[in-house]
């Protein structure tokens, strides 16, 4: 059965700050409309300090203790991810001393990382537990990484995570920023994790950390102009059409993040969505929204034009909940 769920920002960016403790209400909400997906994706510099990979501080660890006890308690599937790694990360690569790609020594401390959370949830069932390695890698070619290099790490880090716990359910995220399918390691025997953002210039216009932001014109969807092709529902078929070819091979695909930024016109989201949750639904392919309260979020998200109800004390976008629920694969359905 796919799993359906939303990214939550507890250990998402160190600053300085302690993770954010467990937010039971937020679980309980997802659990009652029968979501069973919980990605959260981390920060390595909450728990090691200036750049000593191999030295972990593991009391950090018991917030994710919680976070899975309560995902549990649930039966909610927790999806251990890890955002920022030792070398890379996708915003603010710069803020990294090594680099991933090139520098064995935050390679080393990459499959250190996971080494150490193997060993601390092994047992622990697949039904509620799989680790994300890395999120969105990126482009090729970009500060060193080639598809070589990358499916290098990434076999080695699988292979060390397996010797220890065995049965693990992994998951890899696409290259380009998890837009890039990656047949060379179709036969890994993990989940691929895709992406639900494009085209961008609907989803991320005005968003100030993507640069291919300035000077957008609103968006309009469909039809929205790109580089190669015109985006709509066919559009986006076609741009996932990698993606169905190394399923065909067997692999399990899951969306690990989709969304759409607030500054977006609620009438251009709306159908935005409309099609490419109504793709997920004909893929079969779980979904993971980024995020569950925020500008991308479907509580409180802030986006002009759209109509809220109270849930559970909670601002929701209706409509927005509505097609999540409309788009999921229902049990009978899942087995046929």
């Amino acid at each position: 059965m796919p799993k359906y769920g939303f990214n939550f920002q507890w250990m998402f960016i160190w600053r300085g700050n302690p993770p954010m403790p467990l937010d039971e209400r937020a679980l309980d909400f997802v659990a009652s409309y029968g979501f069973d997906f919980v990605r959260i994706p981390t920060d390595y510099r909450f728990w090691v300090r200036d750049f000593d990979y191999l030295n972990s501080d593991e009391t950090v660890f018991e917030c994710l203790d919680d976070y899975l006890a309560a995902c549990r308690a649930r039966d909610i599937h927790m999806c251990l991810n890890l955002h920022r790694v030792p070398g890379y990360c996708i915003n603010r690569n710069d803020l990294e001393r090594d680099n991933l790609w090139l520098d064995e020594v935050a390679q080393d401390g990459f499959v250190f990382q996971w080494e150490t959370f193997a060993r601390r949830y092994k047992g622990a069932p697949n039904e509620h537990l799989s680790f994300d390695l890395m999120n969105e890698p990126p482009d090729v070619n970009q500060y060193g990484m080639t598809r070589e290099n990358h499916a290098a790490i990434i076999r080695r880090t699988v292979a060390a995570i397996r010797a220890i716990d065995p049965d693990r359910e992994i998951v890899i995220d696409g290259l380009g920023g998890g837009n890039l399918a990656m047949p060379e390691l179709a036969d890994l025997g993990v989940i691929h994790s895709c992406r639900g953002y494009q085209p961008m210039p609907v989803t991320h216009y005005r968003a100030s950390w993507w640069i291919g932001s300035k000077g957008l014109p609103e968006p309009v969807y469909p039809g929205t102009p790109g580089d190669d092709k015109t985006w709509d529902r066919s559009g986006l078929r076609e741009h996932y059409r990698p993606w169905q070819e190394i399923e065909a091979q067997g692999v399990q695909v899951h969306i690990g993040e989709f969304g759409c930024y607030n500054k977006t016109p609620n009438d251009v989201a709306l159908r935005w969505f409309s099609d490419l949750l109504g793709l997920y639904r004909e893929f079969r392919w779980g979904y993971s929204l980024w995020n569950f309260a925020g500008p991308f979020g479907i509580v409180e998200h802030g986006r002009a034009g759209a109509e809220y109800v109270n849930v559970q004390g909670y601002r929701v976008d209706k409509a927005l909940l509505d097609l999540l629920l409309e788009s999921r694969v229902s049990e009978k359905e899942g087995a046929k």
